[in-house]
């Protein structure tokens, strides 16, 4: 109600329903924290009480284990982040162009589109582990003069290409969401298609497609470790080799936790991301 000095104040109508949404708000705090907690107890419980369960801890959760093979898992792990780190942008340039490709409608650039729907969907087609097996060992097999024999290279060049297929789609996804109003609207200020595609649609087709473009990158991120399989001796190499050699396994779930530590992060931002875009575009906000 108003006061004196024209400063507004909630009613005790009001101040009472406040007081209600924060009880009921508090009251479910509590039973999801209550229950959260008493089911990941019984899980807790029924494991630790298995017949089995020493021996589990001994073979996967040693902590001698887990303090020995943690420096080698570490110093291993970090071409796993250098891998992401150099395929990241290449897949972006590479997948927006062929994005890009597939969506032109011009007939001197059939070829183009030809060539990109052909790229796409051999790419997808294609397992990544198979891909990068394929790539990791033939190329080097072919000893090709003034190309690269190097396994990592060729591992990391096969993620590229199969993730390349996979975010080139929700490039093309982006671009086509774009109204038809807003072409017309570049053609009426005298854009060509190349200013419209660059100033025009790529931008907002980009923003738009930021979330699902990072849940791409989180699964590369755990997908760096396939190139293990050509031999590279990336994180999981180091862990599978060091659980061959004690024939404990407890390596292979330190390094588990490094990516946990790893993809976790972005993960949440992504969620929050999201989030950010919802409530935007139901106020109405591009």
């Amino acid at each position: 109600m108003p006061t004196g000095s024209g400063a507004w104040h909630p009613s005790e109508r009001e101040l009472a329903r406040r007081a209600e949404r924060r009880r009921l708000r508090v009251r479910r705090t509590g039973t999801a924290g209550l229950s959260t907690v008493l089911v990941f107890a019984l899980l807790g419980l029924a494991l630790v009480l298995s017949p089995g369960w020493e021996r589990v801890q001994g073979t996967f959760f040693s902590w001698s284990a887990a303090r020995d093979s943690f420096p080698l898992v570490l110093e291993a792990f970090w071409l796993n982040v250098r891998i992401f780190l150099v395929a990241e942008p290449a897949i972006l340039v590479l997948a927006l162009l062929v994005a890009i490709m597939r969506g032109t409608r011009s007939a001197w650039l059939a070829p183009a589109r030809i060539v990109a729907v052909a790229f796409t969907d051999v790419m997808r087609g294609i397992p990544t582990l198979l891909l990068v097996v394929l790539l990791g060992f033939g190329v080097p097999a072919l000893e090709l003069q003034g190309v690269t024999n190097d396994r990592l290279v060729w591992a990391t060049v096969a993620l590229i290409l199969s993730y390349s297929a996979y975010v080139a789609e929700v490039f093309r996804a982006g671009i086509e969401s774009i109204h038809p109003s807003q072409l017309a609207s570049a053609r009426a200020l005298g854009l060509g298609p190349v200013r419209t595609l660059r100033h025009v649609v790529v931008p907002q087709a980009v923003r738009r497609v930021v979330p699902p473009l990072l849940n791409d990158f989180i699964s590369l991120q755990k997908d760096t470790a396939l190139v293990s399989l050509v031999g590279v001796y990336d994180g999981v190499f180091a862990a599978r080799d060091y659980a061959s050699y004690n024939f404990n396994y407890t390596s292979l779930v330190v390094v588990a936790l490094f990516f946990i530590v790893l993809t976790v992060p972005l993960a949440r931002f992504t969620d929050w991301l999201q989030r950010r875009v919802a409530e935007r575009e139901r106020a109405g906000v591009l």
